[in-house]
């Protein structure tokens, strides 16, 4: 079979669907399961998350995202952008399923941040996740800065090599809220790299 064509290219609004089944693929099912509280008469979680991607602001929109292609197949996607130096604030009000995440995001300031990195099934193990790396450290340095961060569950065992192997290490954990999120992970680790 031929090998075909890859490169890489700035997401389109046209992209949401992929975007919203690549986002699910990186968090595991969080997204599903956040969705399904969103979700408005009618509308679908598939739906919820495609109407996010198409979002012109927010960190889940389509304008922080780069599409990993395989001739015209979307292989994966990559969506990173800049935490900045002040911290989000955790009020009572936060839901516990986001607190761990905004602890740790509030470790990771001024990093960029690669909220999502993934590829389907059948274009795993063939570099698409390690060019999307490339692309955000790329990104990262055009932005000025000179640490990523990342955020990835204790059982991902996958994808935590291929992090350690592009250079970054854990700085922090935190326990896992579930909130009836369905993993057997118990907690997140924030992984950073200097550029």
């Amino acid at each position: 079979m031929k090998e075909q064509i890859r490169y890489l290219r700035r997401a389109g609004k046209d992209d949401a669907r992929a975007l919203a089944q690549l986002i699910n693929l990186a968090g595991e099912g969080l997204p599903l399961h956040i969705w399904q509280g969103m979700a408005e008469e009618g509308e679908s979680v598939w739906d919820v998350g495609q109407r996010r991607a198409r979002r012109e602001e927010g960190s889940f929109s389509y304008r922080n995202a780069t599409i990993a292609m395989s001739g015209k197949d979307i292989a994966g996607a990559l969506v990173g952008y800049p935490i900045g130096g002040a911290p989000e604030a955790i009020d009572r009000d936060t839901p516990a399923l986001f607190v761990p995440l905004i602890e740790l995001e509030n470790a990771a300031l001024n990093t960029w941040y690669v909220n999502v990195l993934a590829t389907y099934d059948g274009f795993q193990r063939r570099g698409f996740a390690t060019a999307l790396l490339e692309e955000a450290a790329r990104q990262a340095r055009a932005a000025g800065f000179r640490r990523m961060s990342i955020i990835v569950t204790d059982l991902n065992e996958r994808a935590i090599r291929l992090y350690r192997k592009q250079g970054f290490r854990e700085t922090e954990h935190r326990l896992i809220a579930k909130d009836g999120w369905e993993t057997d992970s118990k907690h997140y680790l924030l992984l950073i790299k200097d550029l």
